[in-house]
Order: C-alpha cells, then structure tokens, then sequence
C-alpha cells in the first residue's frame, strides 16, 4: 500500500519505498520516447564528460546509486511497476565496456540477500555496509587498493526516525549504523556556504553548494588527488563514500552539485574526477555550469534558494 500523500509504498516487513516526491522516482521505471531521450542525453554527456577529462589526462569515472526499488523489488510486496527497465539498468546496458561508467546495480543486487541490510529500511539512502560494498568496487575501477581495516572501523549506532519514516503517521523508527571512518585523512578546506551554515549548527541543512577538502598524509594512501562532485549518498561528512575515499587518497574534494563546474576542474587537476548520483535525480540533465566560488561565497539564504531554483531536483529533503 501507498502512504505518505502517495509518496512512500509500504513494503513487505516494513520495508518503505520513495514513489513519489518532486523527482517522480516511477518515471525511472517507465519506457516511452521521453525517458529514451533522456537517457540517450545521459549517456552523450557521459561520454562528453570522460573525453573531456582525458584531454586534461583525468580519469573520469561515473556511479549512479541505484534507487531501493531498484535493488529491492522482491521486497516491495505487490507494487505494480517494472524493475527491468530501472534507468540504473537501461544506462548500464548503453555504456557497457565504457571505462567511464561503473555499473553499481548489479553488484548490490546480487549481495541483496545477505545478512547485512544494504539499504536503511525507512529510509531512501544506502547503510554503511552498501556504501562500503560500493565503495570497494569503485576503488577496484580506480586500480586503488582500500586500507586493509576500513570494513573494521569503529561503528555508532543511533536510533532515529528516517526520511522515509517521518512521512508516515506512526513515524517508525530504525537502528542507524554509522563507521567512525576518520583516522588518517584530515578536513583541510571548508567551502563558506558550509561553514556558515556550520556556525549556525544548521549543517544538516546543507545541500548544494557544500565543499570541503579532505588531506591524508598516510604513508599507505594512494598518492592521487580526486575531486567528486556527489550528492548525500557520497554527503560532505566523513561517514560514507566521501569519508571511505578520504581514507583511501592523499586528496578528496568533494562537491554537492550534479552539474561539474570545469574551471575548477581544470584549476585542481585531479588524477580523478569522480561523479556520483541517486537514480532519481537522473531525472533532470545537468549543465555543467556550476560555480563553486561563487556557490560558497555568497553565503545561505537567498543564495541556497536561488541554487533550489536553478537545480530544482537538488537541495531538498533526499526524499523528494
């Protein structure tokens, strides 16, 4: 059943899925001339992308998360919509072989079964251990070797109520497990969009536009800088793909954005250019016209709502 202002399907054992929200998550699962168009411009830009970043002699490399419907559908008990044609699939099949396009749905459907939960319940984001399976099979792409402990790290564990969750009337609550992945890497740049929004203690409101630089001078980290442009499955905080990198590089920049800003590219000269996105912001084709100076410089307020305006899918709840 649906719930939520049609917008969260429960699930079998309170499994709850996003089918709604501002980014219309079921077009992702839907054929028709418009969704080809767009996944034809998806996979043109990629390309465009990659040759780019070569020109530059960057490695470019480009993971989209799959959505829980995606990787979870035997779990949806009787939601009517096709899985096999999940734009994480589609896209897979247009860019297969291409060095450019990791493919993450297959490797979490497969280990879906496990015993570790690879996706929160009540939520639309993947657990610590999805993130870290995802992880490992990006640092197998990159020709990088993950430090021997990061799938040991201490863990925190919280119990909260969900993005998913907070939409039903009864507000269910889950066990939230996070890895304490910090140890070598160090925040050496904070972008000041995100330290304002820091300064206030309003840091979990910060999308579009967050920037930090993370620096590790561990003898065992790979030498080579990587800037990622991402979103809150990669998130700024070092807790999950951002962290788990940090931890594995000598340099991490990250940005919130799904548009690349190539002057910033081309003044970092990374080894890696590593791009991240949720299946449902598939929904919109990005620019490549993103200004991360004046993103940070102009501060919260009106600036973060003018970035909602411009980047409509971004910038809001992740379940939207």
């Amino acid at each position: 059943m649906s719930a939520g202002r049609e917008s969260v399907h429960v699930g079998r054992d309170g499994w709850l899925f996003l089918i709604g929200g501002s980014n219309r998550v079921m077009d992702r699962y839907r054929g028709g001339l418009r969704h080809w168009l767009l996944l034809r411009g998806w996979t043109r830009l990629i390309k465009a992308r990659a040759a780019r970043a070569e020109r530059l002699g960057i490695r470019c490399l480009h993971v989209i998360v799959p959505e829980k419907l995606s990787v979870y559908d035997d779990r949806t008990d009787g939601l009517r919509y096709a899985p096999d044609k999940a734009s994480t699939r589609r896209l897979a099949r247009r860019l297969a072989r291409h060095p450019a396009y990791l493919d993450l749905l297959a490797p979490l459907r497969a280990a879906r079964d496990g015993q570790v939960p690879l996706y929160l319940r009540t939520d639309t984001h993947w657990t610590a251990q999805g993130c870290l399976l995802a992880y490992r099979a990006i640092m197998r792409a990159l020709g990088a070797i993950p430090p021997a402990d990061i799938g040991a790290r201490p863990q925190v564990f919280s119990d909260e109520v969900m993005d998913l969750g907070e939409k039903l009337r009864d507000r269910p609550r889950e066990r939230l497990d996070r890895f304490m992945l910090q140890r070598d890497a160090r925040r050496v740049e904070v972008g000041p969009l995100l330290a304002a929004y820091e300064a206030q203690g309003r840091d979990r409101e910060a999308h579009v536009g967050a920037h930090v630089v993370y620096r590790n001078e561990a003898a065992g980290a790979d030498p080579r800088r990587l800037v990622l442009f991402g979103d809150s499955c990669a998130h700024f905080d070092p807790f999950l793909l951002t962290g788990l990198l940090a931890e594995s590089f000598h340099e991490v920049h990250f940005v919130w954005s799904s548009s690349l800003d190539w002057e910033y590219i081309e003044r970092i000269r990374p080894d890696i250019l590593l791009f991240e996105l949720a299946e449902r912001f598939l929904a919109r084709l990005p620019r490549d016209d993103f200004d991360v100076t004046v993103a940070g410089q102009r501060g919260t307020g009106g600036r973060l709502a003018r970035l909602r305006t411009a980047w409509p899918n971004e910038g809001r709840s992740p379940a939207q």
